[in-house]
């Protein structure tokens, strides 16, 4: 039988939420400035393909998209924004 998880605040949960997408920003467009393309078409790409990673452990953990807190849904769509962005400044 599962152990229920402990409740943790929805603050706590969104801070979480927005360190990691930041993380992950810094990350990504690390990994944008070495690639062998310019730098605007490469991000766009990994944030696009970030994008599709977030939906998809939204979809294995079960998390409601419209739900209280921030979860992987809300991640999903601000790097689609922001990938949507960058390949349309570029």
């Amino acid at each position: 039988m599962e152990e229920p998880r402990p409740a943790i605040p929805h603050h706590l949960v969104c801070l979480q939420v927005l360190w990691r997408f930041a993380l992950r920003l810094a990350l990504l467009s690390v990994c944008a400035a070495y690639s062998r393309e310019s730098f605007a078409p490469a991000f766009a790409v990994l944030l696009a393909l970030l994008a599709l990673f977030c939906a998809f452990v939204a979809i294995i953990r079960r998390e409601a998209i419209f739900g209280p807190a921030l979860t992987h849904w809300d991640e999903a769509a601000a790097y689609a924004l922001v990938g949507r962005l960058v390949y349309a400044l570029s």
